[in-house]
């Protein structure tokens, strides 16, 4: 019997991740759901994809510290090697934003934590999934999709340069990826999401802009973390086979 695919989320507790983890397990994947700090609702999404007849993992890691990434995924591979399955799927969903301001308001430490866990997460993980995956490894190749956002089109200004120069990032980090690995039976691509009714928002000290920013918005509401899934999804499903370096918006024609 071949080995059941999992696919890792991280920052798979809310949001996007939450969601992306619902809909992947609805679709035949086992998960493995990363958390930095709320394992309660990590365990609570872990239950809704066994509910599922799914297996389901939950592994701590800060994804901006390498050691924890290291061995987050050396943990993944015990779990693995003694229930079974294959790592086939990395969504990497892990990010931050922080409070509205200039970039002439910025502190380093701001600065430092957005790209630590927005790029750096990002690439560290994408890195330890290539590993395992890549058929150059001798793995049996896989799907990874990175989070992005629509303000790395439009800059947001006044609003979260940095988060946007972050997102940039991983959108030039997702094609050189993509081309750097497309004959080892790994494709990489992006999700662009724009303004999207998630708690990411009040992180940022803004739990209302979502609706507040609706009228702004071509169909004059925010979308919704299941949404966003489903363009996730399908790029980690067979039946997006042969894109590679895609970066999709999903964000409502903003």
């Amino acid at each position: 019997m071949d080995p059941k695919p999992l696919l890792l989320v991280t920052g798979g507790s809310r949001g996007i991740g939450a969601a992306t983890a619902r809909l992947a397990a609805a679709q035949g994947w086992d998960l493995a759901i990363n958390y930095a700090r709320d394992e309660a609702a990590a365990e609570a999404v872990a239950d809704e994809v066994r509910t599922l007849g799914r297996r389901a993992l939950t592994l701590c890691a800060d994804v901006a510290d390498e050691g924890q990434v290291r061995a987050m995924f050396a943990t993944l591979d015990r779990q693995l090697q003694d229930g079974g399955g294959l790592l086939a799927g990395l969504v990497n969903n892990a990010g931050v934003v922080d409070v509205a301001a200039r970039v002439d308001e910025m502190s380093g430490a701001r600065l430092q934590r957005m790209f630590a866990i927005n790029v750096f997460g990002t690439m560290l993980c994408a890195r330890e999934a290539v590993r395992r995956m890549s058929q150059r490894h001798g793995g049996a190749g896989g799907a990874i999709v990175n989070l992005s956002s629509v303000a790395s089109t439009l800059g947001s200004p006044g609003q979260y340069v940095d988060y946007a120069a972050a997102k940039g990032a991983v959108d030039v980090f997702t094609v050189g990826l993509a081309r750097e690995v497309a004959a080892e039976g790994v494709r990489v691509n992006a999700v662009r999401p724009g303004v999207i009714d998630t708690e990411i928002h009040a992180s940022g000290g803004q739990p209302g802009r979502a609706f507040r920013l609706a009228p702004t918005l071509p169909m004059q509401r925010p979308g919704r973390a299941d949404e966003v899934a489903q363009a996730i999804v399908w790029l980690l499903s067979p039946a997006a086979s042969y894109t590679t370096g895609a970066v999709l918006d999903v964000s409502g024609g903003r």
